[in-house]
């Protein structure tokens, strides 16, 4: 490797990182007046000259493609099973990958660049359990909805944000001033399309005499508006039918790449953004104290690139007086602790890499959703679809441009219901209907959706979820993407149980379908044949996904595997802190990008308190609480 020709260079903070976790956290750090580096290790999504982009960042509808455009997506595969029988029996698996694809993004902004959009308010005992395991009454559900408010930019509710507005009243609890702005998915065509919106009506009936108690439902509803981030409705964990609140302003995507760029304009003197850097590892002063991260500059340097450069880049060093913050996700930041001797001792040695701190916890408890679609050809084509070709070239594309109107101004959700998989239990299925051929990720997963519009798709999404697998070194070279094993449906009663409640799933989102049968040609995936309990257990098993990797380096104590504390400091480490989907102890609520959110912001607290605490009166900006950031 080779020195910077720049010589090092020094910082206040250097953020590892640009996602939901990252991102929020630098622009927070430097809006407030420190000195920043935010290190992403791919490029910006909007300004590459590259096919279909800036156009599949924007376009709510072209979410799908921006995961397999070549210019940005990461593509990890990897394996739900260790037994190789187990693991070929899923048709998506491919072979000399040996696994099965799990889209990432490696662009600004990380993999809000290119999710689904949707923002979703996790469970209030998400928060409440990490309370009871730490101790710590700042993570009480009921303070961390203040994240969320900050947030938020709500602009669905209008009738609440004026009761906010001139009343102070605020019973939803939205935010109604924060940068991440929130509307609603489903665009006022899917009204005007006779067909889809018997369906949705028939289904909704439906829904209510599956899930019961339709009064109290009812009453739910007319109070929250459907809205399942309203306050009311969380605190009682509500379930029920649900419209979609997405991450849009005017109906184009926005996520952390904004906030950043925000900040970044309004104070460049402070936010640095260096694109193309891929970080190597932390480093450390003669004890264990992060004083700096060594990276790679250059471009498709991750071997998870579609494209991956032959060559090297440049190595480069940058130092921070305060912290480093590590926001890489559940898959990097484990590789990128364990590549800077932080990790499971025999991990490391087997690689060769001297062991700093031992920490067992790192790269376990690997956690996501178990996720799997019932998908229907319909005997026609949408009407509200007509002319769609995901591209610039058809007239829905052009409505969208000229008006922010149409198909495309949504992600293609229609329908949501959210219920209990078990009387006693959480709410814990997520019921999706996409006017879409979903069956989940493969290479080339994104054409079905643009192939023909006469399709359903239900995606069940199971929460609450119980397995945990493995993230592991490859190599010791840092483009090498980890080994990953997710460990999907253990041996044991939880695992066996979470198995059931999608089954379950898949039982009641038929029971709706049933309701429409007049207009389905056929279900082609599971299929009429499978109908037993024990059939689609099998199918579940074989085919189920998910896209929501967490927990790969835990807030808990280090002896119980632990890798944080609950101020997101590494343990056995100084000035070292982890701030993305790998600190969760278990995976929170439905969609996790909320949760992320949320706590980039609690850490931003966390770590301008600690800025406080120290003291610096050389410091010529004085620091800022979060809340009373200018550039929001």
């Amino acid at each position: 490797m080779t020195a910077d020709p720049a010589g090092p260079r020094n910082y206040d903070y250097i953020v590892v990182g640009s996602g939901a976790g990252g991102g929020p956290v630098a622009a927070n750090l430097a809006a407030a007046g420190f000195k920043v580096l935010l290190l992403e290790a791919g490029a910006d999504a909007v300004e590459l000259a590259a096919p279909r982009l800036p156009e599949d960042y924007h376009v709510p509808a072209f979410h799908a493609f921006a995961s397999e455009n070549p210019a940005i997506k990461w593509d990890f595969f990897v394996r739900h099973y260790a037994d190789d029988a187990a693991q070929r029996r899923d048709g998506k698996f491919i072979g000399e990958k040996d696994g099965v694809l799990y889209p990432r993004a490696g662009a600004l902004g990380g993999c809000t660049a290119h999710n689904a959009m949707i923002l979703v308010y996790p469970h209030n005992d998400d928060w409440d359990e990490i309370a009871a395991l730490t101790a710590d009454a700042s993570w009480k559900s009921e303070n961390m909805r203040k994240y969320f408010q900050r947030i938020e930019d709500c602009r669905h509710r209008p009738t609440a944000f004026w009761l906010n507005r001139l009343l102070g009243v605020n019973p939803s609890r939205h935010g109604f001033g924060g940068w991440l702005s929130t509307e609603w998915s489903v665009p006022r065509e899917a009204r005007g399309d006779r067909e889809l919106r018997t369906i949705v009506e028939r289904c909704a009936v439906q829904a209510s005499r599956e899930i019961g108690d339709r009064l109290k439902r009812l009453r739910w509803f007319l109070k929250t508006r459907a809205d399942p981030n309203d306050w009311r409705s969380v605190r009682e964990n509500a379930y029920g039918i649900r419209l979609l609140p997405l991450t849009t302003r005017r109906h184009m995507r926005v996520g952390s790449r904004e906030r950043v760029l925000a900040v970044a304009r309004r104070h460049p003197q402070r936010l640095t953004v260096e694109l193309n850097a891929l970080a190597t590892r932390v480093l450390f002063d003669g004890g264990n104290r992060a004083t700096g991260v060594e990276y790679l500059k250059g471009e498709r340097l991750y071997r998870a690139h579609a494209d991956p450069a032959p060559r090297a880049g440049e190595a480069r060093q940058a130092y921070a007086a305060r912290e480093v913050i590590l926001a890489a996700g559940a898959f990097n930041t484990p590789q990128l602790l364990m590549l800077s001797g932080i990790g499971p001792r025999r991990e490391l040695e087997r690689h060769g890499i001297p062991v700093r701190v031992e920490l067992s916890g790192v790269g376990n408890n690997l956690q996501d959703r178990y996720e799997i679609s019932v998908v229907y050809r319909m005997k026609e084509g949408w009407k509200m679809m007509a002319g769609a070709s995901f591209t610039r070239d058809d007239p829905q594309y052009r409505q969208w441009e000229r008006h922010r109107e149409g198909i495309y101004a949504g992600n293609g959700g229609v329908l949501a219901i959210i219920k209990k998989s078990k009387p006693d239990r959480l709410p814990d299925l997520f019921c999706l209907g996409l006017l879409a051929n979903f069956r989940g990720y493969f290479p080339g997963y994104s054409k079905l959706i643009a192939q023909r519009q006469d399709y359903l798709s239900w995606v069940v999404l199971k929460a609450r979820t119980e397995n945990a697998g493995t993230v592991r070194l490859r190599s010791a070279d840092p483009r090498d993407v980890p080994r990953i094993n997710f460990d999907y449906f253990p041996a044991g009663k939880s695992a066996q149980e979470d198995l059931d409640a999608v089954v379950d799933g898949i039982r009641f989102v038929r029971a709706l379908s049933a309701r429409m049968s007049e207009h389905i040609a056929e279900e082609e995936l599971p299929g009429k044949k499978l109908q037993s309990q024990e059939e689609l257990r099998q199918f579940v098993k074989d085919n189920a996904w998910g896209h929501h990797a967490s927990c790969t380096c835990p807030i808990g104590a280090p002896e119980k595997g632990g890798v944080v504390n609950g101020n997101f400091q590494v343990h056995g480490t100084k000035n070292l802190r982890i701030v993305d989907a790998s600190v969760f102890p278990k995976i929170p609520g439905f969609f996790i990008v909320s949760a992320v959110y949320m706590i980039a912001e609690k850490a931003s607290d966390a770590i301008l308190a600690d800025a406080q605490a120290a003291g610096n009166p050389q410091e010529r900006v004085r620091a800022r609480p979060v809340g009373q950031d200018a550039s929001r």
